[in-house]
């Protein structure tokens, strides 16, 4: 009989001002060695693609889920990082009976079927590899999207900070407003739309 299905599940940019929130949920076979996978935040830019390069390879399946900078806006970061991770599951080619997650609260199961279940682990980006392999995915994916978008919006930035809130950054949003990949529910950005809306002249 063979071994139930477990997928590690992390996100990357709940903390950034800009862009979206990525989710990623990875399942490797029980007998994968997973040496090397640890927090994407503790990794540099090299290390991350190289690792993120051996999972997909590696990997049973992987899935990535998405919250864009509106949904942020409407549902509060916590709960589209739950939208986000759910996507990741659902977009998952297989169906795990299991899931690892990053963190001390769970999204909801509501739609995956009454066998599957979750766990919570507090760091367990750097204490489970599935989490962390997750991790790698999550953020290797959400940097690419950033610089991306150095291209389209070019006064931010975004390739040298991909949306953190950096002194370059927030000096930048003051100076040239928020664009359309700013999360206007995050206090830095609100500041600089009053900021704007103050120095804009009367008609």
């Amino acid at each position: 009989m063979s071994a139930p299905l477990i997928a590690g599940v992390d996100e990357a940019g709940r903390g950034p001002l800009a862009g979206p929130v990525v989710a990623a949920a990875v399942i490797f076979r029980a007998d994968a060695p997973l040496d090397g996978m640890a927090d994407s935040k503790v990794l540099n830019a090299a290390t991350r693609e190289r690792l993120a390069m051996l999972i997909r390879r590696d990997a049973l399946c992987y899935g990535l889920g998405w919250a864009d900078p509106a949904e942020i806006d409407v549902l509060n970061i916590l709960q589209a990082t739950f939208l986000a991770m759910r996507r990741a599951v659902r977009s998952l080619a297989m169906l795990p009976a299991h899931l690892l997650i990053d963190g001390n609260r769970l999204p909801s199961l509501e739609g995956f079927g009454a066998r599957m279940t979750a766990t919570a682990i507090v760091r367990g980006d750097a204490t489970e590899a599935r989490i962390g392999a997750a991790s790698i995915l999550a953020k290797t994916a959400r940097d690419a999207y950033m610089q991306a978008a150095d291209a389209s919006y070019p006064r931010y930035g975004f390739a040298v900070h991909k949306g953190y809130p950096t002194p370059l950054h927030r000096r930048l949003l003051l100076e040239h407003g928020p664009c359309p990949l700013h999360r206007r529910s995050f206090a830095p950005v609100a500041l600089a739309l009053r900021a704007a809306a103050v120095a804009k002249p009367a008609a």
